[in-house]
């Protein structure tokens, strides 16, 4: 629920503003001076604090400055029966978001509340659409059995606001599948925030995850909100939740179970309404044997299971495939390409360990170096001719082929020397870390 904070010494004021605000579901906390609004700022997190500019041991302009460093994502309306030119520029400078003179509409104010209210669903909606773009070219493409099932379940989950496990082999398309449950759910407008568990080093992925507070550690110079509150009424994906640090993931679950979060640094809870989804292409139930990943954590996650299913268990949905990845690379070529028959069918027969992204990396590459516009067998690479995964660097012609496999058994070699660690691994191989997992996703290591 919307929380809002109302500072006002005025008691017919007080009660008129706060009467009309929750008339709208928004819960309100009223106080009649500054030092009891300062505590309030204090004990709990507010999307909103609407303050007069005069009050009594504490005025709007220092509830605006505290505000700023214990939560500056909080918008602050400033109201003054004493207001002027000058003294309204003095407060938007200093980092109001609206300055309102009394006597004022209500009508009007709950219109300004409105449109802040939006703005920082807009911000953190922002976060989510720097690496994806939602609704559109995120298609769940297949007629095969398989997928009408997998269409149907989500469509039956996504009403749901139990936790969800996507599991399925390395490309097969969980997070599309993730996408589609947040894009049919009663969220849908909310914001849907992502976050890769393997890609981001052990050190910063609590902060990454629940925020931090300015001075938690060297670096943090201001507070900072983490993915969960960015997805505060919406969905979260946790990618290749398998990864997450043993060490995190009593606090996740205590998120799970009290639905709230303290950033790093920090001493007060922050309550929080996400929907958790998350996706692995590791069997849990090993991971939890080995003691990789706490089984309460999983029974809390596995609330509903949903399974994607590898190409090869959809082989009528290749030709529906290659055909969408084809018509998007032939718009960025310039050049209506097409498929020969001969071509068609060894894709169709071949088994796709790295599935729908390795049919995409396979027509992308066609695409640009096929000499005529339709596609033939020469143009496709030659593992699809049968000498499978496994083949030598000297069995291939293209020299790409070559270093391609070259560059996966240095990383295999690397990842045996370390264990199956991957920042040592990196290291070896004189990569960051980041590199290391995007090599390890394309080679579906």
């Amino acid at each position: 629920m919307i929380r809002i904070l109302l500072a006002e010494d005025d008691e017919i004021m007080r009660i008129t503003v706060r009467d009309r605000l929750e008339k709208y579901g928004w819960l309100v906390d009223v106080t009649k001076d500054g030092r009891e609004a300062l505590t309030q700022i204090e004990q709990n997190a507010y999307r909103l604090i609407i303050s007069d500019v005069k009050m009594p041991y504490a005025d709007g302009l220092e509830l605006l400055k505290r505000a700023q460093e214990a939560a500056p994502y909080t918008d602050v309306i400033l109201m003054t029966g004493y207001g002027s030119v000058e003294s309204a520029i003095s407060c938007l400078q200093r980092g109001a978001a609206e300055y309102i003179l009394k006597p004022f509409d209500m009508d009007d104010l709950v219109i300004r509340v409105n449109r802040l209210l939006s703005m920082q669903n807009l911000r953190a909606r922002a976060v989510s659409l720097e690496d994806s773009q939602l609704q559109r070219g995120r298609l769940l493409i297949g007629d095969s059995a398989p997928m009408r099932e997998l269409r149907t379940l989500i469509g039956r989950v996504a009403a749901s606001d139990a936790s969800i496990v996507i599991t399925g082999e390395s490309g097969t398309g969980k997070e599309l599948v993730a996408e589609a449950i947040h894009n049919q759910s009663d969220r849908r407008d909310r914001p849907y925030i992502k976050l890769n568990c393997a890609a981001i080093p052990d050190g910063l992925m609590e902060a990454e995850m629940f925020g931090h507070e300015k001075g938690a550690f060297t670096g943090a110079v201001r507070q900072k909100i983490g993915r969960f509150e960015m997805a505060s009424g919406g969905s979260i994906l946790l990618d290749e939740i398998a990864d997450l640090p043993v060490a995190l993931q009593p606090k996740l679950l205590r998120v799970l179970q009290e639905r709230e979060l303290e950033r790093v640094g920090g001493s007060r809870a922050v309550k929080i309404n996400v929907r958790i989804i998350c996706s692995t292409a590791k069997d849990l139930d090993a991971e939890v044997e080995k003691g990789a990943f706490r089984s309460d954590l999983l029974y809390r996650l596995r609330v509903i299971p949903v399974s994607v299913p590898p190409l090869r268990e959809r082989r009528e949905d290749i030709a529906q495939l290659a055909a969408h990845f084809l018509r998007a690379f032939s718009l960025k070529r310039g050049v209506a390409m097409s498929l020969a028959p001969q071509a068609m069918a060894l894709l169709s027969a071949y088994d796709y360990p790295g599935n729908v992204r390795e049919l995409r990396n396979i027509i992308e590459r066609a695409s640009v170096l096929a000499p005529e516009a339709v596609i033939g067998v020469g143009d496709l690479p030659a593992d699809l001719g049968g000498k499978g995964q496994d083949a030598t660097p000297g069995d291939s012609t293209l020299l790409a082929d070559a270093v391609a496999r070259a560059e996966k058994q240095a990383i295999l070699r690397a990842l045996t020397k370390s264990g199956g660690g991957k920042s040592p691994a990196a290291e070896m191989l004189g990569i960051s870390r980041k590199n290391l997992w995007e090599k390890m996703k394309l080679y579906q290591i």
